[in-house]
């Protein structure tokens, strides 16, 4: 399975499976989930809230309208809005959860934002590094390609160098430079 870090607006990727960044209750308010609430329409969230609420760490799957997916997967990675930051527990079970759940939709393809950081509090470094651990662990039935998207320059630099992607990137372009 490949697995790498991109930049860019999660609403505007294409792949099989988007990954929202959800509360417990599911509703879409704003960073992740208002970006692809945006994009998609407000069906979405109607159709999401309809589902809800979860349990913390687990998923819920909605059609994905407009964007550019067959599915969003609603990882609650925190608890609704406000009430409690999201932990590493939370983290690695919703990322988990999102990963087997695009396995059993036979999804090949699956970009996730960085779950519990952001509105959730999480620290984006340790929150990374939890992320790229479950990624690398993950063995995939049907999953090929998983991409961890960054909004933001910066946001991209830190989730670069804590999953070890800055490492690789280095190397290969060191290794093309020798040739």
């Amino acid at each position: 399975m490949e697995f790498d870090v991109v930049q860019g607006d999660i609403a505007a990727q294409s792949a099989d499976a988007l990954v929202n960044a959800a509360g417990t209750s599911l509703r879409m308010g704003s960073g992740v989930a208002g970006a692809l609430r945006r994009t998609a329409g407000d069906e979405i969230n109607e159709d999401a809230m309809e589902r809800g609420p979860v349990e913390l760490g687990t998923v819920a799957v909605t059609d994905a309208y407009d964007l550019g997916a067959e599915y969003v997967i609603h990882a609650a990675a925190m608890a609704h809005y406000g009430d409690e930051n999201a932990t590493a527990e939370s983290i690695r079970d919703a990322t988990r959860n999102a990963l087997e759940k695009a396995d059993d939709l036979e999804c090949r393809s699956i970009v996730l934002p960085a779950l519990g950081c952001g509105v959730a509090g999480f620290d984006l470094t340790e929150g990374a590094e939890l992320i790229g651990e479950e990624i690398e662990a993950y063995e995939p039935e049907t999953l090929e390609e998983v991409r961890l998207i960054a909004y933001s320059d910066e946001e991209y630099d830190v989730i670069r160098a804590a999953t070890g992607k800055a490492d690789e990137s280095e190397t290969t372009e060191e290794s093309e430079s020798n040739r």
